[in-house]
């Protein structure tokens, strides 16, 4: 029987990926307008359709 390989991050990675995402907001390598352009950029590429029907889909505060 043939197996598949599953990749997957356990527990230390996930704490590795949490710590890191903290130590670059702290070092202001990740800012609150950053992440609102990466949302906005991701909601454009998953809803294209809606982008090509006029929808605005840029986050704004």
């Amino acid at each position: 029987m043939a197996y598949r390989y599953r990749p997957h991050i356990g527990l230390f990675g996930l704490l590795y990926i949490i710590v890191g995402l903290f130590i670059a907001w702290d070092h202001d390598y990740l800012t609150a307008s950053l992440l609102r352009r990466i949302v906005s950029a991701l909601l454009a590429i998953f809803l294209w359709f809606l982008v090509l029907l006029g929808v605005d889909l840029n986050i704004h505060t």
